[in-house]
């Protein structure tokens, strides 16, 4: 089996007129119902690779889908932040929950909270939304829907991205701690380190994150 890197298949893209510059792109984001009217030209993708524990995964990014997030997912990505962090909420059939680092410098993204995108497209299984508190409290936490989710986009819960290979992989992630929140997030926040050393079963881990 032949396996071509997100930059080839950008290539055979465009040989092949499936993109071109400034012009609408292929993918597979879906508008919400009653958002049809609404939904923008996607003209850009960025492309990044997970490198987890149970395998690697690639994640479409598009910007004009969500711009701020998309954005903020990005710098996460290139100031390596994910990289070592623990997939640390799994509930089987709704969601995965991943962004804590509890390392220096990268706690300090925890308090730069970013604005809400509007909500136009579906929380379909392997879109990618930021975890939230409330209105405008995006900062670094992220899921990966594991069911058909538009009930959240009433909370304004917004999707920037989708997996675009590595899906299986997804569905093997190791659930931990309590059954509806996960690990400890207050621990992980204080001493990630030490906490994940004391778990007898361990959880899945993203061990780098990059764009490609």
């Amino acid at each position: 089996m032949i396996k071509l890197s997100f930059r080839r298949l950008g290539a055979l893209a465009i040989a092949l007129g499936i993109t071109a510059c400034g012009g609408p792109i292929v993918h597979d984001l879906v508008p919400l119902p009653g958002m049809e009217d609404s939904v923008p030209e996607i003209t850009t993708v960025t492309n990044i690779v997970f490198e987890t524990t149970a395998g690697q995964i690639g994640i479409a990014v598009y910007p004009e889908a969500a711009p701020n997030a998309a954005q903020r997912f990005t710098e996460l990505v290139e100031s390596g932040y994910y990289d070592g962090t623990p997939i640390f909420r799994i509930v089987p059939g709704f969601v995965a929950q991943f962004g804590v680092n509890w390392r220096d410098p990268h706690i300090a993204w925890r308090e730069r909270n970013f604005d809400d995108d509007p909500t136009i497209f579906a929380l379909d299984p392997g879109t990618l939304a930021f975890a939230k508190a409330g209105p405008n409290t995006n900062s670094t936490q992220v899921f990966i829907n594991y069911g058909q989710n538009n009930q959240l986009a009433g909370d304004n819960f917004t999707t920037f991205g989708k997996i675009v290979s590595g899906l299986e992989f997804i569905e093997s992630f190791v659930a931990v701690g309590d059954p509806s929140m996960g690990l400890d997030q207050g621990r992980l926040w204080s001493d990630g380190g030490a906490y994940l050393d004391s778990l007898e079963t361990k959880p899945t881990m993203i061990e780098s994150a990059k764009v490609e």
